[in-house]
Parts: structure tokens; C-alpha cells; sequence
């Protein structure tokens, strides 16, 4: 259910500015609770750093709290805070004089994806991450350290390589083997922990 149909009286935050009406502090902290892990998602693919990800979420959420007069409660909130993020990330690129590593046609794709997650999520079939860490579970061991290597840790084809003392050739085919058996296992209706 939408934490945005159930607003009760602003509450202000004691280091921002007061929220407007008629969203209050404990809304925003749900909603902040919701969309953190997708909107982490959304910026580590922008940005392909962990910290940095989470320094455009972070950013994101203040921009969000101190303009929630502007957000339009009948629409969604996730897609409004991607858009912020997006922002941000721009912002980012120009500050660290970057040219920007995700194109155009990247960025849709993204979107798309992240919208459809939120989409599932919302209508109680997504629980993706939930089913991705049973799904990660299956994986053979030496699948499973590539994976977490390469996603969680942030480390690069090579950086995987030396860590797991394997060539990159070996890490690119366990990463490509992984994300086939991720992708089948998140495409049944109920996978189950081995």
C-alpha cells in the first residue's frame, strides 16, 4: 500500500526544512525505507562505484525531503526519485569531469528495468531481492564468489581475477553462467533454497 494515501500532519525534521503538506517525517522515512535498496541499484548502475552510489542516493533524498511541495502524491514516487537521482548523477559527471560511461540508450534500459521491478514490487509479486538472494544461494560456489566479487564488492573483470587467482577470461564465462542461472531461477514462480 502506498505510505502517500495514509499522510498524517507534518512533522518537522530537525535538521532540514519543514516538510510541506501534507507529507510528514514518518511518510517520508517509509518511503525512504522502500526505495533505498532500488534506488541504490539505480545509481551503482549509473555510476559502477559503491560510495558514489551511495552519495547520489543520499543527495537525492535531502533534494527530496526539502522539494516534497513539489511532488504530486498521485503519482509514483519511486520514478520522481530516480528522475532526482538521474540529476544528481548528471551533476556528479560534471563535477568530477567525467564524460558520462552510460549512454543514452543505457539510461532507458535502466529505467525500464528499475520501473518494472517497482511496478512488480508494488502490485506483492516483486520481492526481487529477496528471491535473488535465495536464487544466489543455489549458485555453485565458485558462480556465486565471481558474483559477489564483481556486484557487491565493486571490483572490476580484473580486479575479480587476481582475488579469485583466475584469468578474466574464466571470470567473464562464471559471470556470464551466473546471470543465465540467476535469470532462470528469478523466472520461476517460486524458487526454493537448495
Amino acid at each position: 500500500m502506498n505510505p502517500l494515501m495514509n499522510m498524517q500532519a507534518a512533522i518537522p525534521m530537525n535538521s532540514l526544512e519543514t516538510p510541506p503538506d501534507p507529507m510528514d517525517r514518518r511518510t517520508f522515512s517509509i518511503l525512504v525505507r522502500e526505495h533505498h535498496r532500488p534506488l541504490m541499484v539505480y545509481a551503482r548502475a549509473l555510476v559502477f562505484d559503491e560510495s558514489a552510489a551511495a552519495d547520489l542516493v543520499q543527495d537525492a533524498f535531502v533534494a527530496a525531503w526539502k522539494n516534497l511541495g513539489r511532488f504530486d502524491v498521485t503519482r509514483d514516487f519511486g520514478t520522481w526519485m530516480r528522475g532526482i537521482v538521474r540529476n544528481k548523477w548528471r551533476d556528479h559527471c560534471r563535477m568530477v569531469g567525467r564524460n558520462r560511461e552510460v549512454t543514452a540508450a543505457d539510461l532507458e534500459v535502466i529505467e525500464v528495468e528499475v520501473s518494472q521491478w517497482e511496478e512488480a514490487r508494488q502490485n506483492g509479486n516483486g520481492q526481487v531481492f529477496e528471491r535473488l538472494e535465495i536464487c544466489m544461494k543455489r549458485l555453485p560456489e565458485t558462480l556465486a564468489t565471481a558474483v559477489k566479487a564483481f556486484y557487491y564488492d565493486g571490483l572490476d573483470g580484473e580486479g575479480v581475477a587476481q582475488s579469485l587467482e583466475i584469468n578474466a577470461a574464466t571470470v567473464r564465462k562464471r559471470l556470464e553462467r551466473a546471470r543465465s542461472a540467476l535469470r532462470e531461477c528469478l523466472d520461476q514462480d517460486n524458487p526454493q533454497t537448495a
